[in-house]
């Protein structure tokens, strides 16, 4: 019998387990195979291929039931997901239904989940932007959380990196608040948003529009045809899975690239309960897996393990890695596990109309959704009554008019010689909120899953700075607009619950002292060092960029760290 259990153990051996198959977990995976590394990826949710599993990407809209809306009894079961943009009949079968896997709302809030290879970068808004130091040195500076221990020179060359591989375009638009990167050619503005740029630079000394900087090929080099990947149709329906591989996505690009290695073990319906800690070697030794389907229990075994199952979805899971040594979860000595949790406000919008420049119009469709104002308020210095900031989208478009007032011949004269409307034009928010101590993840201590795992039990809120931050967008837009000579504006302020935004970060953050955060400058635990954590449960703060390329780039970082690490016997 004990010969069956070495055997059974070896068999379930490698040299890396990485928890989760989404944008840091193809990340990791990618590195660590190109690296030699045999390497194991576990995925709670379904197998979804590349192509073969994106069953709406040609669909005619006529061919859905109810022209992409879910029906109404699917919107009544599914309360929080269906709030999400993303949640439409083309597409809300890569979404996590409501319960299906619920969790504890102690305080409101909306949590939009992905549970498949792939996770959500399948589903993601593709917009990408570098972090500067205003954002690195931005805890230090306006005294909250902790002081990031590291700063752009440490990632810089790691944003590249990603970059070339990803496919990433956008135009060397020379600010100190948002750094250039290794670009493809930009999606251009159209008239109207390029008017809109050519005011704020005339009016404004610190405030700029760009074209948004997104993950699509717009000019694919050799590395992304090398990929199985061709040039971005424009077709702006990747929420289905592009068939092209038009946009970045694990399931397109990291992890066939990981596949052809021969190195990848991709193990899809595992829910991993817990990362094994064991006592007597000091280290982590692997993880336990429950089966989705069999609800059988196995564990898995690796030199070192990399948790990037999702922000909060890594806190439950170190939080539920409990021993002798961590009775409070992994790697929790400091006992801020699960502690000061921000996200992205995303919580106020304002719309427009724009009479002028007639003669243009609109063709085609732009996946990158038009233009970027970078962050502007407290750049610099302090110059308002909250911290930090918020960059914003500008976006313009105009659409057809027709008068659908008349009968017979009449209706159909008018339906087929419509007029344009003037520019509709409409920008929104992306806040900075900030990492609060109130503002936690934590196990429920009677509820479990079904596979026996703790729910999460979900306390974060806004605040006062978000509130005037709100305002004060809206304040700074409407004067914009009006500069730009915009009509009807309309602010629109919603009283949506935090993480419709998609964008929740923390709880397992990075910094110089153990005594403070849980991981290092290398994302590696403080407490545990063949442990590390690359997602967004490892931001010590949010900025206001996009955090998706920060993740590929910390991943990369962390796997090239962790394998010289391991060849020098220091792991």
């Amino acid at each position: 019998m004990p010969n069956i259990n070495i055997d059974a153990a070896k068999a379930n051996t490698y040299d890396v387990i990485v928890i989760g198959s989404g944008i840091s977990g193809g990340w990791a995976a990618k590195e660590f195979t190109e690296k030699g590394f045999k390497t194991l990826v576990l995925e709670r949710g379904r197998d979804v291929q590349h192509i073969k599993d994106y069953p709406t990407t040609n669909k005619y809209p006529f061919e859905f039931e109810h022209i992409g809306e879910p029906a109404l009894s699917i919107k009544k079961e599914n309360p929080i997901v269906s709030r999400c943009y993303a949640f439409k009949e083309d597409a809300m079968h890569f979404m996590v239904k409501d319960n299906e896997h619920p969790y504890v709302q102690e305080k409101p809030f909306d949590w939009i989940r992905g549970y498949q290879v792939g996770g959500k970068s399948l589903l993601w808004a593709r917009q990408t932007q570098r972090w500067s130091d205003f954002d690195f040195e931005g805890p230090a500076r306006d005294d909250f959380a902790v002081d990031w221990p590291i700063r752009y020179k440490d990632i810089a060359s790691w944003y590249s990196y990603v970059e070339k591989f990803a496919g990433i375009s956008g135009n060397k638009d020379g600010l100190a608040e948002l750094p250039d990167g290794d670009f493809l050619p930009a999606f251009p503005l159209n008239a109207a948003e390029d008017y809109f740029k050519g005011v704020i630079k005339s009016r404004y000394s610190n405030r700029h529009v760009i074209s948004a900087r997104c993950a699509h090929l717009s000019k694919p080099n050799q590395i992304h045809l090398d990929q199985g990947r061709a040039k971005c149709q424009n077709r702006t329906l990747c929420q289905r899975g592009c068939p092209f591989g038009g946009y970045f996505s694990s399931n397109a690009s990291t992890l066939p690239w990981a596949a052809k290695t021969g190195n990848l073990t991709l193990r899809p319906f595992s829910v991993v309960e817990s990362v094994i800690y064991d006592d007597a070697k000091g280290k982590v030794t692997g993880v336990s897996v429950v089966d989705t389907n069999t609800k059988e229990t196995t564990a898995y075994y690796a030199r070192i393990v990399f948790v990037n199952a999702g922000a909060l979805n890594t806190n439950l899971i170190l939080l539920n890695s409990k021993s002798k040594r961590f009775p409070n979860g992994l790697g929790n000595d400091s006992g801020v596990l699960g502690k000061y949790v921000a996200f992205h406000n995303y919580s106020a919008r304002i719309s427009a109309e724009y009479d002028g420049l007639k003669q243009f119009a609109t063709d085609g469709r732009n996946p990158a959704g038009g233009g970027y104002m970078p962050r502007f308020r407290n750049v610099f210095k302090q110059e308002t009554n909250f911290k930090r900031g918020y960059a914003a989208g500008f976006y313009a478009s105009r659409y057809m008019e027709r008068d659908r007032s008349g009968i017979g011949g009449s209706l159909k004269d008018s339906l087929l010689h419509g007029k344009l409307s003037p520019w509709i034009v409409g920008s929104h928010m992306m806040g900075e909120t900030i990492p609060k101590e109130s503002n936690f993840v934590s196990l429920s201590t009677d509820k479990k899953d079904s596979w026996g795992v703790p729910l999460l039990n979900i306390a974060v809120a806004y605040d006062e700075n978000d509130e005037l931050m709100k305002k004060d967008y809206i304040e700074q837009l409407t004067e914009m607009f009006t500069e730009a000579g915009f009509k009807n504006i309309t602010p629109n302020v919603s009283s949506q619950a935090p993480g419709l935004d998609i964008h929740e970060m923390g709880g397992a953050r990075m910094g110089h002292d153990p005594k403070t955060s849980i991981l290092n400058k290398w994302n590696q635990m403080h407490a545990c060092n063949n442990v590390f954590v690359t997602d967004g449960a490892c931001m010590t703060s949010t900025s206001t960029q996009n955090p998706s390329l920060t993740y590929m780039a910390f991943t990369a970082r962390s796997v090239d760290y962790a394998v010289k690490s391991m060849n020098q016997g220091e792991i």
